[in-house]
């Protein structure tokens, strides 16, 4: 598909899908890499980066923030042509890499993702950004696939209010008016699977069914260059969040 062609699917429906965007290959290498992050890294971490399901079990890590600030290997993953070059190729204008994220949703306990708008946690005017998720192992709808809905990108931010979700504490209040569920689709994913979506779409993710399998991704934030941060007020929102989390034993 062409880059004109791509950004029109993006503008059009609020999302684009890149079956085979990695190889077999790379998979294997971001996972080793990941493994490494894991053992190596994350006890460094602050307990705000790092989410769990238990915070006092560790097999049921469910996300991870920053990655690209602590490690080498995954910081230059986002900076790298691959994925800033089709951020840059779906926003129409140069991007900044802002995050890189592990997302989890482990067997038997991962929660369901509330239905949200990434733009409203970013703080942003435009909000014009795009967040990237790539499967690292096949992820079918009993694991907790992503769900979008299709052209919300055009109607603006809807209410949010708390969720109750660690990771995602701000879920839409309305959702499920006229065609929300309508215009919903699924995506299952093969590893290596690549899906974007605007910061003004709606996308939501039901809970890990299974008893054995987990729901491993990456996740790549970047914002459109002539994009204006509210860095007071990001800030603000995230030491209250923190210091929830902290209230509720929850980090």
């Amino acid at each position: 598909m062409s880059t004109s062609d791509l950004r029109a699917d993006f503008e059009r429906d609020g999302f684009v899908s890149l079956p085979g965007f990695l190889g077999p290959e790379e998979i294997a290498e971001a996972r080793e890499n990941l493994e490494r992050f894991i053992r190596d890294v994350v006890p460094t971490m602050s307990s705000t980066e790092v989410y769990r399901e238990n915070v006092n079990d560790e097999s049921t890590l469910k996300q991870l923030q920053k990655m690209g600030e602590h490690d080498s290997w995954f910081g230059e993953l986002m900076r790298g042509e691959r994925f800033c070059g089709l951020a840059e190729s779906l926003l129409g204008e140069p991007a900044r890499p802002v995050n890189l994220q592990y997302f989890n949703k482990p067997p038997g306990v991962g929660q369901p993702t509330p239905p949200h708008q990434d733009g409203y946690y970013f703080h942003l005017k435009p909000n014009h950004a795009v967040t990237m998720w790539l499967a690292l192992e096949d992820v079918g709808e009993e694991q907790g696939c992503v769900r979008y809905v299709r052209g919300s990108n055009h109607f603006g931010m809807r209410a949010h209010g708390k969720s109750g979700t660690l990771g995602f504490s701000q879920g839409i209040l309305d959702f499920g008016i006229p065609n929300d569920l309508e215009n919903e689709v699924a995506f299952p994913c093969k590893a290596g699977h690549l899906i974007a979506h605007h910061s003004l779409t709606i996308h939501r993710a039901d809970g890990n069914r299974t008893t054995e399998r987990t729901r491993q991704a990456l996740g790549f934030v970047y914002f459109a260059e002539s994009c204006g941060e509210d860095v007071a007020a990001k800030r603000a929102y995230q030491e209250r969040l923190d210091a929830e989390l902290k209230s509720k034993g929850a980090v």
